[in-house]
């Protein structure tokens, strides 16, 4: 798996822009990726250090549209705890 593969999309809720204040980033990634493979993949992307790691199963929800039933997709998310020496991820660009 490549590195750049590893990292799908930034996660954007109201909690985890909350937690960039504390250097905190949420990343959804794929289902086959590790702590070590996080790590290596943030630190390579956006050339900042990584202090810590944290990885959840999100388990998928039962959803429906009018009489069609199904379920969501598995995920697996990420938080990355950068170094307070680290330079901040630009998510959004300033304009």
């Amino acid at each position: 798996m490549e590195l750049i593969d590893v990292i799908k999309r930034p996660v954007i809720t109201e909690a985890s822009v909350a937690a960039m204040d504390e250097k905190k980033y949420t990343f959804e990634v794929d289902t086959r990726a590790n702590k070590t493979l996080v790590k290596q993949a943030v630190e390579s992307i956006f050339d900042v250090k990584v202090e810590k790691v944290n990885i959840m199963n999100v388990k998928p929800k039962f959803k429906r549209m009018g009489k069609y039933a199904g379920y969501t997709k598995k995920r697996r998310k990420a938080i990355v705890k950068l170094t307070s020496d680290s330079k901040e991820i630009q998510i959004f660009d300033a304009e």
